[in-house]
């Protein structure tokens, strides 16, 4: 065994592969990369220091595959539209509150789905303008939707005599992934209905084509069964949210192995937010939303059944959805739905450092980047100890979150 500089003696580990937490490993890292996983009957290493979270299940840092990074969760119409208006200099200190708050939480890289001006990409490009974030961006830039169509929060429109891929790759070219919408949102009144696409396949398999040229995955805000069809059809990377989209889109998915990131925690906020309100609020809102989350949880059901791949993004930014915590409760839904708790952590490390283009990352394992986190607690009560995070570990070393930004 090569020199190392460092070991952690941990009571349980989750390596972020879904496999069963194994207990009392030491993990060495030589500089940024972790080297071996020891189990108790190999020999220890001599003349290092060892640092001692055996009390503690220690596991992969975390990625929200879906977030917007400009947007806060409140549900004050009035912040929400202050946070429009404002200027970039104020988005700006917007967006790295936010990725405190990811890290604060264990999340230590995002996907951002677009918003209205392309300020999260601008934020990853112009790094003068800002301290440097541990916090890995992956940014679509501005979205693209349909003329009159829903998406203006997230994106622009497709510009008039364009196609979508000729708007698509005009401005905002240097984005991380391609995002497109292909429907409209969930009805909170009427169960499973349905909007209609917003492109043909024709169109958005030449934006598809056009994006994966240049490297750039496409990721599709697609509800309903034809929206999820077409994009998936298209070659897309991902389907964002797919509320609605049945059983012959899920084994579609499989087939093609596109990604899905379901979202369901904004169902969940809807619902909270709404019976919160009582008297002020239609009932019948917050019932739809919790409808829709019981549908959505039946889907993930059917897709872990069924092969696909999923990564949990939370739609932080959304009325309710708060950046970093919110990831708890999306990760509590997949074990709601069927997920252990290693393979509800293997959406939100492995799964998500894979659609995100980071190899090296969201698992812990000789080779990799030794990116992890600690929590005093089993491994069955990890998800409701997240907030409680008593060690960070990002490229090898030891960090105070706090002092991170």
């Amino acid at each position: 065994m090569t020199p190392t500089t460092i070991a952690y003696r941990v009571g349980w580990l989750i390596d972020g592969t879904g496999k069963p937490a194994v207990e009392n490993r030491i993990i060495t890292i030589d500089g940024s990369r972790i080297q071996a996983i020891l189990a108790p009957d190999d020999p220890q290493p001599a003349g290092m220091t060892i640092v001692d979270l055996s009390p503690c299940t220690v596991f992969p840092a975390l990625i929200d595959s879906h977030v917007h990074l400009v947007m806060s969760g409140s549900t004050e119409p009035s912040i929400r539209q202050e946070q429009l208006k404002s200027l970039y200099t104020d988005r700006l200190e917007t967006i790295a509150e936010h990725l405190r708050q990811h890290l604060a939480w264990g999340v230590l890289a995002v996907r951002d789905g677009g918003d209205h001006n392309g300020d999260t990409l601008r934020y990853k490009r112009d790094i003068a303008d800002h301290p440097p974030t541990v916090v890995t961006i992956a940014s679509a830039g501005r979205a693209r939707h349909a003329q009159g169509r829903y998406g203006k929060l997230i994106g622009i429109p497709v510009e008039a005599g364009m196609t979508l891929a000729q708007s698509a790759f005009g401005t905002d070219t240097q984005r991380d992934h391609l995002k497109l919408v292909n429907s409209g949102l969930n009805s909170l009144t009427q169960f499973g209905v349905e909007s209609p696409p917003q492109f043909n396949e024709n169109e958005l398999a030449a934006a598809v084509s056009a994006a994966r040229k240049r490297g750039q995955p496409a990721m599709v805000h697609a509800n309903g069964y034809l929206p999820v069809k077409l994009a998936v059809k298209a070659g897309c990377a991902s389907i964002e949210h797919g509320f609605f989209m049945g059983r012959e889109n899920i084994c579609r998915m499989a087939d093609h192995g596109v990604v899905w990131v379901p979202t369901a925690v904004t169902m969940k906020a809807y619902g909270d937010y709404l019976k919160a309100q009582g008297h002020r609020s239609d009932p019948s809102f917050a019932e739809g939303s919790l409808k829709n989350l019981e549908h959505q949880l039946e889907q993930i059901a059917i897709a872990r059944k069924l092969g696909v791949t999923l990564a949990v993004g939370t739609d932080a930014g959304s009325p309710g959805v708060h950046h970093g915590q919110s990831l708890k409760a999306e990760l509590q839904l997949f074990v709601a739905a069927g997920f252990s708790v290693e393979g509800a952590i293997q959406c939100a490390s492995r799964n998500g450092a894979l659609l995100m283009g980071l190899p090296e990352r969201g698992k812990i394992a000789p080779g990799m980047r030794a990116d992890f986190m600690a929590v005093k607690a089993s491994p069955e009560h990890v998800l409701d100890a997240r907030q409680r995070i008593v060690h960070w570990v990002v490229e090898g070393r030891a960090i105070d979150p706090d002092a991170a930004f």
